[in-house]
């Protein structure tokens, strides 16, 4: 079941354009990757999602309904959750505050124990830490913080922009073992990454994006063995 589906996008910063005619479909119960070199435009794409940049041109639907004009407060409310570059936690509140802040929807308040519960038997580091600053923790266990945040707010649709981005290559392997298990409790998961190898690993689907339009799709593994994926952004020979 379609859960977002964007059509073609445009969108940028003051009178420059960086998404020209973008258009994807993440799927209920799927990872749709979308993967890239630096300055494709996949952050930009994951803010337009979220609602933090506005639309010049183009639609964007939520289980069929237009949201496209929605400000991020309502696309929260109604489970488009973003977890953002570079985590963006609260540095002097525990982890436990953190994560409290993130059931901010009714629906996610009614349920934030039993949610809280999950995320603390997700990520057991943070369950240890749970009284610590969130400023004081590693990157890693910062942006299991993150992720944590992000579930807490019970999203339908999970954005997760360079959710390893300056980890270390261990924590990173974490982040790519806990995406499909999002997936498998029926998120739909779209995940914007640099390192594109892995990344359509775990992806059923997903959107090649450079200079700020869709270049190539379709299933991840197809992806990972093109031939000219392999030569533009795996450094392969394609042979």
């Amino acid at each position: 079941m379609t859960a977002l589906a964007a059509t073609g996008l445009h969108a940028g910063y003051g009178d420059i354009e960086v998404l020209r005619g973008v258009s994807i479909t993440a799927r209920t119960g799927a990872v749709t990757a979308i993967v890239g070199a630096n300055g494709a435009g996949k952050s930009t794409l994951m803010r337009v999602l979220a609602g933090l940049l506005p639309v010049s041109r183009g639609r964007l639907e939520l289980d069929g309904a237009d949201i496209t004009k929605l400000p991020p407060h309502a696309r929260v409310a109604r489970g488009v959750v973003l977890v953002p570059e570079g985590r963006l936690i609260f540095p002097d509140l525990s982890v436990h505050e953190n994560l409290i802040l993130g059931s901010v929807t009714p629906h996610a308040q009614g349920v934030r124990d039993e949610t809280l519960a999950q995320v603390y038997a997700m990520f057991p580091r943070l369950a240890e830490r749970r009284s610590q600053a969130g400023g004081t923790l590693s990157g890693g266990e910062q942006q299991m913080l993150a992720l944590g945040r992000g579930l807490m707010a019970r999203p339908g649709v999970l954005l997760l922009d360079e959710p390893t981005l300056g980890l270390a290559p261990a924590i990173a392997k974490d982040i790519f073992r806990i995406v499909p298990r999002l997936r498998d409790a029926g998120l739909a998961v779209i995940i914007a990454e640099q390192d594109l190898r892995r990344t359509l690993r775990i992806a059923d689907f997903a959107y090649v994006l450079e200079n700020g339009t869709v270049v190539s799709s379709g299933k991840g593994k197809d992806l990972e063995n093109d031939p000219d994926v392999q030569r533009a952004y795996l450094g392969l020979s394609g042979h």
